[in-house]
Protein backbone atom coordinates (compact mmCIF):
# COMPACT_ATOMS: atom_id res chain seq x y z
CA UNK A 1 0.00 0.00 0.00
CA UNK A 2 1.38 2.90 -0.60
CA UNK A 3 2.20 5.64 2.19
CA UNK A 4 1.66 9.26 2.45
CA UNK A 5 2.33 12.10 4.73
CA UNK A 6 0.11 13.54 7.26
CA UNK A 7 1.20 16.75 8.66
CA UNK A 8 -1.12 19.16 11.14
CA UNK A 9 -0.55 21.47 14.08
CA UNK A 10 -1.16 20.73 17.41
CA UNK A 11 0.04 22.52 21.02
CA UNK A 12 3.04 21.41 21.76
CA UNK A 13 1.73 20.57 25.64
CA UNK A 14 -1.02 17.80 23.72
CA UNK A 15 2.03 16.73 21.36
CA UNK A 16 4.43 16.13 24.23
CA UNK A 17 1.35 14.04 26.83
CA UNK A 18 0.78 12.01 23.61
CA UNK A 19 4.40 11.12 23.02
CA UNK A 20 4.36 9.98 26.58
CA UNK A 21 1.06 8.41 26.07
CA UNK A 22 2.37 6.27 23.17
CA UNK A 23 5.61 5.31 24.91
CA UNK A 24 3.77 4.08 27.85
CA UNK A 25 2.15 1.27 25.68
CA UNK A 26 5.16 0.70 24.01
CA UNK A 27 3.91 2.74 20.40
CA UNK A 28 5.41 5.36 18.30
CA UNK A 29 3.18 8.40 18.03
CA UNK A 30 2.71 7.37 14.26
CA UNK A 31 1.31 4.07 15.44
CA UNK A 32 -0.48 5.06 17.80
CA UNK A 33 -2.38 7.94 15.36
CA UNK A 34 -2.83 5.69 12.26
CA UNK A 35 -4.37 3.35 14.92
CA UNK A 36 -6.50 5.90 15.91
CA UNK A 37 -7.35 6.83 12.25
CA UNK A 38 -8.01 2.96 11.56
CA UNK A 39 -10.49 3.01 14.20
CA UNK A 40 -12.32 6.24 13.33
CA UNK A 41 -12.85 5.43 9.39
CA UNK A 42 -14.43 1.97 10.53
CA UNK A 43 -16.75 3.49 13.02
CA UNK A 44 -18.01 5.78 9.93
CA UNK A 45 -18.27 3.00 7.77
CA UNK A 46 -20.34 1.06 10.71
CA UNK A 47 -22.22 4.47 11.01
CA UNK A 48 -23.31 3.99 7.22
CA UNK A 49 -23.93 0.75 7.39
CA UNK A 50 -26.49 1.34 10.33
CA UNK A 51 -28.06 3.90 8.45
CA UNK A 52 -28.31 2.05 5.32
CA UNK A 53 -29.75 -1.49 7.22
CA UNK A 54 -32.07 1.28 9.31
CA UNK A 55 -33.40 2.68 5.90
CA UNK A 56 -34.24 -0.98 4.61
CA UNK A 57 -35.88 -1.90 7.71
CA UNK A 58 -38.36 1.12 7.80
CA UNK A 59 -39.08 -0.22 3.89
CA UNK A 60 -39.64 -3.36 4.94
CA UNK A 61 -41.48 -1.96 8.00
CA UNK A 62 -43.92 0.06 5.42
CA UNK A 63 -44.23 -2.63 2.59
CA UNK A 64 -45.73 -4.96 5.63
CA UNK A 65 -47.79 -1.87 7.04
CA UNK A 66 -49.54 -1.90 3.74
CA UNK A 67 -50.30 -5.76 2.99
CA UNK A 68 -47.30 -6.00 0.66
CA UNK A 69 -46.40 -9.48 2.19
CA UNK A 70 -46.17 -13.42 1.04
CA UNK A 71 -46.94 -15.96 3.29
CA UNK A 72 -44.86 -18.28 4.88
CA UNK A 73 -46.39 -21.14 2.88
CA UNK A 74 -46.08 -19.41 -0.12
CA UNK A 75 -42.50 -18.77 0.88
CA UNK A 76 -42.03 -22.42 1.46
CA UNK A 77 -43.31 -23.87 -1.23
CA UNK A 78 -41.59 -22.14 -3.62
CA UNK A 79 -38.29 -22.91 -2.35
CA UNK A 80 -39.50 -26.72 -2.19
CA UNK A 81 -39.78 -26.70 -5.83
CA UNK A 82 -36.39 -24.47 -6.28
CA UNK A 83 -34.57 -27.47 -3.97
CA UNK A 84 -36.39 -30.47 -5.93
CA UNK A 85 -35.12 -28.50 -9.19
CA UNK A 86 -31.25 -28.00 -7.85
CA UNK A 87 -31.47 -32.49 -6.78
CA UNK A 88 -32.89 -33.31 -10.26
CA UNK A 89 -30.20 -31.35 -12.23
CA UNK A 90 -27.27 -32.55 -9.72
CA UNK A 91 -29.17 -36.28 -10.26
CA UNK A 92 -28.29 -35.89 -14.29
Amino acid sequence: MAEATFTFRVEEELKAAFSEAAKAQDQTDAQLLRAFMRDYVQRQQAAEYDKWFHQKVQKAIASADAGDLISGEDVEAEFAALREEVRKSSAQ
